[in-house]
């Protein structure tokens, strides 16, 4: 399987942070505000746990418009990130340096509007609290802030947001731009079943398209396998997990 190398000092660092044990204060944010931390099974738990330690510890947590950084932001921020890469590396995060979080939605510069959540190319990603929190009380209407952020930090890890991660192997691409392709021209067109399972922001473009189809796969899956199975197939053999099972 193909995936970006970390560097040696990052690996030799990363393995002294995993000896440390979790920080038990982590918990009760997990148990508050996190409910799939709460249905993995002890085997997957663990290396969830782990993952988490070393996101939180190696990752810049930054508060803007007057928001205070807490544990309870880093471990819950931190979460939904490590979910997605549970079955492939943590490296797909290296080139991310900064979580920047407000306290609501937010303005930028270089945008209209305001906005709930941006991944900079730069290696930052941004977000809005109560919008990141919004996203796992109800964990199965298929919209993730956090998750559509670092869907689009996974989608940047070989270059560019263009709506192709770093797959596992080089033979899966013809397929997943076969599959992918077809989806997102068919939501696009506001054909069903597209509409039922994604959200027509997916429409935007292909970049888009992934980061939304990310948010259903994991919080509507049995939904996707059901209606759009070979758009769940695709995303299945990429995540490496089958989120419909329960």
């Amino acid at each position: 399987m193909a995936l970006p190398r970390s560097g040696l000092f990052r690996t030799l660092r990363r393995r002294r942070w995993l000896r440390r044990p979790f920080p038990p204060e982590w918990s009760a944010p997990l148990e508050r505000h996190v409910p799939f931390a709460q249905e993995m099974p002890p085997e997957l738990r663990q290396r969830f746990l782990d993952l988490l330690k070393l996101f939180i510890w190696e990752k810049e947590f930054i508060g803007a418009g007057g928001f205070t950084i807490t544990d309870e932001v880093r471990v819950v921020v931190s979460a939904t990130a490590v979910r997605l890469v549970l079955h492939l590396d943590l490296s797909y995060y290296d080139r991310l340096r900064e979580i920047i979080v407000y306290p609501d939605a937010f303005r930028l510069p270089d945008r209209t509007g305001v906005v709930l959540g941006e991944a900079k190319n730069w290696g930052s990603v941004i977000l809005s609290w109560q919008s990141v929190l919004a996203g796992l009380r109800d964990p199965k209407d298929g919209h993730s802030t956090a998750t559509h952020e670092f869907a689009h930090v996974l989608d940047r890890e070989d270059g560019s947001f263009d709506g192709t991660p770093q797959l596992r192997r080089y033979s899966h691409y013809a397929a997943w731009a076969s599959v992918m392709g077809e989806h997102y021209l068919k939501l696009r067109e506001g054909r069903r079943p597209e509409r039922a399972v994604l959200d027509d922001y997916g429409g935007l473009n292909e970049a888009e398209f992934f980061a939304v189809a990310t948010e259903s796969f994991f919080e509507k899956p049995r939904q996707m396998k059901e209606q759009t199975p070979d758009l769940y197939e695709e995303l299945m053999r990429f995540y490496g997990w089958d989120p419909a099972r329960g």
